[in-house]
């Protein structure tokens, strides 16, 4: 089973726009702009909610306030094949 590399830090920088590092030195920036805003992630179509965005030191991985997370393997995979816009 393949190691999972988890984010370090991560920080707001536009409307739904996160830069992020993770544990082994990889870093990026992730448009989210035309994601898909369903279900618990519906709230984050919202800029303000979408601004609260945090690496959550339990789950170890970019969360929100209402219990919504992305999977640290996926964002790592994004920025590592240089994503930009994460794709909907």
């Amino acid at each position: 089973m393949p190691q999972i590399i988890h984010p370090v830090e991560a920080q707001v920088i536009g409307e739904h726009r996160v830069r992020i590092r993770f544990e082994d030195g990889a870093e990026g920036e992730l448009d989210f702009s035309g994601f898909s805003w369903r279900g618990v992630f519906a709230p984050l179509k919202d800029p303000s909610f979408f601004a609260l965005a945090r690496v959550d030191p339990q789950l170890r991985t970019l969360a929100w306030p209402n219990g919504a997370d992305l999977a640290p393997e996926t964002l790592h995979n994004w920025v590592a094949q240089g994503v930009e816009r994460v794709p909907g």
